[in-house]
């Protein structure tokens, strides 16, 4: 495998991450109105982007593949829990 195929390989496999990390933020801000968080928008999705490359990083390791649906649903699950913090939604 060439570096130019590792590098697509590795952006689609963080292409779940990326998405869901750009939209939370955008979402909540819509949703939610007042409840802008101590965190800019940009620091969400940086912190939501690590959280959810990690989860996917777990589920190729427990599963040896990606792609289960499983690893897709704690990504949600994960990453919506972490929108959750960093808005202190707790409030």
């Amino acid at each position: 495998m060439g570096p130019l195929d590792l590098s697509l390989h590795l952006l689609n496999f963080l292409a779940p991450a990326a998405a869901l990390a750009v939209a939370l933020p955008l979402l909540a801000r819509v949703a939610l109105r007042g409840t802008a968080g101590r965190l800019g928008w940009w620091p969400q999705v940086a912190v939501l982007f690590v959280l959810g490359a990690m989860v996917l990083a777990g589920g190729l390791w427990w599963f040896g593949r990606d792609g289960k649906m499983a690893t897709y649903g704690a990504l949600v699950a994960v990453m919506a829990c972490g929108q959750w913090a960093l808005l202190r939604a707790w409030r």
